[in-house]
């Protein structure tokens, strides 16, 4: 049986890491929004930082519990999803993309339709729109939950996995389009 979240118990507080964020991410809101600009921003350099893909990763490691947060995208399209924290950095490969290799999950969400992936598996999935998501994460149990968050929650799609390490909160940003960390109280 799976567990379901609580805001209530499980919410956890996420900040965005500008040491990670691509050059051209502006992070904003007390680094809990992250848009895509044209222009590159004044970050100091560090080898943290995704060189080549519009990607941000939060401080915060998670692990060994469960935990719960939302995020509201804007936008042409935006990724969703958990790493650990050895995804490569440099280049635009798979093992620099969330979700495209065995060190991260992610859930691809447009106004259309959205994708889950793993590795090099791709789940297409209708669902309702939501520019809300909520992601919950079991680290003990080995689930990571992707759900719209409206009036009602309704599930997206599941991973099981067995989690090796720590895994941390991730985003790929579309041009013209913004994640932002939500405020659960």
């Amino acid at each position: 049986m799976f567990s379901t979240p609580s805001c209530n118990t499980d919410a956890c507080v996420l900040t965005l890491d500008p040491n990670t964020a691509y050059r051209q991410l502006y992070l904003s809101r007390g680094n809990k929004k992250a848009a895509l600009k044209r222009e590159p921003q004044d970050y100091a350099d560090s080898a943290s930082r995704f060189d080549c893909l519009p990607q941000v990763l939060c401080k915060e490691p998670l692990s060994g519990g469960a935990y719960y947060w939302e995020v509201e995208w804007s936008g042409e399209g935006a990724s969703v999803g958990v790493t650990y924290k050895g995804i490569k950095r440099v280049g635009y490969g798979d093992s620099c993309r969330i979700g495209y290799n065995r060190k991260s999950w992610s859930l691809f969400c447009s106004d259309s339709s959205y994708s889950a992936r793993y590795s090099k598996d791709q789940v297409e999935i209708n669902a309702p729109y939501s520019s809300r998501i909520g992601v919950f994460l079991d680290h003990s149990a080995g689930t990571l939950s992707f759900y719209t968050v409206g009036d009602t929650m309704s599930l997206i799609h599941r991973f099981k996995a067995s989690f090796a390490e720590p895994v941390y909160p991730g985003f790929w940003v579309w041009y013209e389009s913004a994640v932002t960390i939500r405020q659960l109280s």
